[in-house]
């Protein structure tokens, strides 16, 4: 494994280098059939390239299989849009504004601001954005949302996973789900009128979740948890009809329980990325130098044991465009 003092010394040497962003879609056709510029909230699974300037040191950039993209990349791209980061780290372990519209961060929580993995603390520092602020921070550079825009919003599998055990973490994941329904309502409020809204995968599914002790079931018991006080809670405030509901939970489970015919040669129970080879065995220091299989991007579900690969990403991306297009929006 590549130790941290190689990888500082690295990082040292090479200093900011490029990364985050993706390709761009057709300025002139999109795929959605409608040009929109899309906003996200949210965590790792969202994050577009948030630690890129350090981490594509060794190659990686962001939480997935790199150099490819994660789900919320390949929406903008269908819509048109190229979606970058919001802000950037750099060596000086301080977050700054970097003009992009992906608000989301790795580790961040709904609202709760909260320690990252000790090697993202000890490498990059402790700078992620809980939610709540990157729509606070979005807001205040930028004032209102309009209807040129699409806003995904993904969050709350940190809370789960951070929760611990019942009965203290039922407690700790209601009042994030019920916080992450009021930064909804926020979003609705200042003018957004395409918001995508995602509820927490099953993350005692995850690789991490069935090599736990319990075999995942806490993890699972509180996702369903979360979701199902999301639920209620977009419900009571009168959210359902205005948001875009998007159900990861069940749409990772179908794709696990028949990941053959989804194209994968592995579910969940391996990751793409090597971990004798991957610096902290964490996806976003993930290249193709340290995939198990040089095709691994595409036939692993899963870049390490939390994040997905890049052709789970793709998928999901699909899926996402086909809710959407069914709330009548686009093709």
């Amino acid at each position: 494994m590549t130790s941290l003092v190689a990888l500082i010394a690295l990082i040292a040497l090479l200093g900011a280098c490029g990364g985050g962003g993706g390709g761009g879609g057709s300025a002139s056709s999109p795929p959605g059939g409608v040009h929109l510029q899309v906003v996200s909230f949210g965590d790792s699974l969202s994050d577009v390239g948030t630690f890129a300037p350090i981490a594509s040191a060794v190659g990686g950039g962001r939480f997935t299989t790199n150099p490819g993209q994660v789900w919320a990349q390949d929406v903008a791209q269908y819509y048109g849009d190229t979606l970058n980061a919001a802000f950037t780290i750099g060596v000086d372990h301080k977050l700054s504004a970097h003009g992009g519209f992906g608000y989301a961060e790795g580790g961040a929580t709904v609202s709760t601001p909260a320690n990252l993995n000790d090697f993202l603390v000890d490498v990059i520092g402790n700078v992620e954005m809980p939610v709540n602020q990157q729509v606070s921070s979005y807001l205040a550079a930028h004032g209102s949302f309009n209807s040129g825009q699409l806003v995904l919003v993904w969050a709350g599998a940190n809370d789960v996973l951070r929760a611990g055990s019942p009965p203290a973490a039922v407690t700790t994941v209601q009042a994030a789900a019920n916080a992450l329904a009021q930064i909804v309502g926020q979003i609705v409020q200042n003018g957004a009128t395409h918001v995508v809204m995602i509820n927490v995968p099953d993350v005692g599914l995850s690789p991490k979740g069935i090599a736990s002790s319990d075999g995942g079931a806490n993890l699972t018991q509180l996702s369903q948890l979360f979701n199902t006080t999301l639920n209620a809670a977009l419900q009571s405030n009168g959210l359902q009809g205005k948001v875009i509901q998007i159900d990861s939970y069940s749409w990772v489970n179908q794709i696990i329980a028949n990941f053959k015919a989804n194209g994968f040669a592995v579910s969940n129970t391996g990751q793409a990325c090597d971990p004798t080879k991957t610096p902290d065995d964490t996806a976003l220091l993930c290249s193709r130098a340290t995939y198990v299989t040089p095709d691994a991007d595409q036939t692993y579900m899963f870049a390490d044991d939390l994040h997905p690969t890049t052709r789970l990403h793709a998928l999901f991306a699909q899926f996402v465009e086909q809710q959407i297009a069914g709330s009548g929006l686009g093709h």
